[in-house]
């Protein structure tokens, strides 16, 4: 892994505040001119620390107002199984995150979708397409606090 310098850390926390932010601003904001402040944004775009700049949305106003936690226990850990649930859920873009666990649950996924019946379909969309030995939902209230950025440590180590 890459040690980042004060600079890149900084550089970094400010993309990830807003990745609009002119070259030439981000530069002043660490104290770079243009030219080396783009080279270390390229430098870290290949390495592979940055690795994307997209828009945030409100899902509210996209039509998104329920969110669902879904923990999923696998019948089984074969191969064969992990590549048909991993196939089940890149097919269905209401599942917004996946992860595989450690503990009681062997995988979480953060699903967004309209509403109740939304929800149902993907359900069985989701169990039809692949055996699941246990699925447990839980429906977000209220989101309280949602960010993208890493607490992205700038001072100097």
């Amino acid at each position: 892994m890459e040690t980042l310098d004060l600079i890149d850390r900084k550089i970094v926390a400010e993309l990830m505040r807003d990745a609009t932010l002119p070259i030439a601003a981000i530069g002043e904001k660490v104290g770079l001119s243009q030219t080396p402040c783009w080279k270390r944004i390229q430098r870290l775009n290949d390495s592979g620390v940055l690795t994307a700049r997209v828009a945030l949305a409100d899902p509210e106003k996209l039509g998104f107002g329920l969110t669902v936690f879904v923990g999923i226990e696998a019948p089984d850990h074969s191969a064969e199984w992990r590549a048909a649930f991993q196939k089940a859920i890149e097919s269905l873009p209401q599942i917004m995150e996946s992860y595989r666990m450690a503990g009681e649950m062997d995988y979480l996924l953060r699903v967004a979708v309209p509403d109740m019946a939304a929800f149902d379909a993907l359900y069985k969309r989701l169990t039809d397409a692949v055996p699941i030995k246990n699925v447990t939902s839980h429906f977000a209230m209220e989101r309280m606090k949602f960010t993208t950025a890493y607490p992205v440590d700038t001072r100097n180590r």
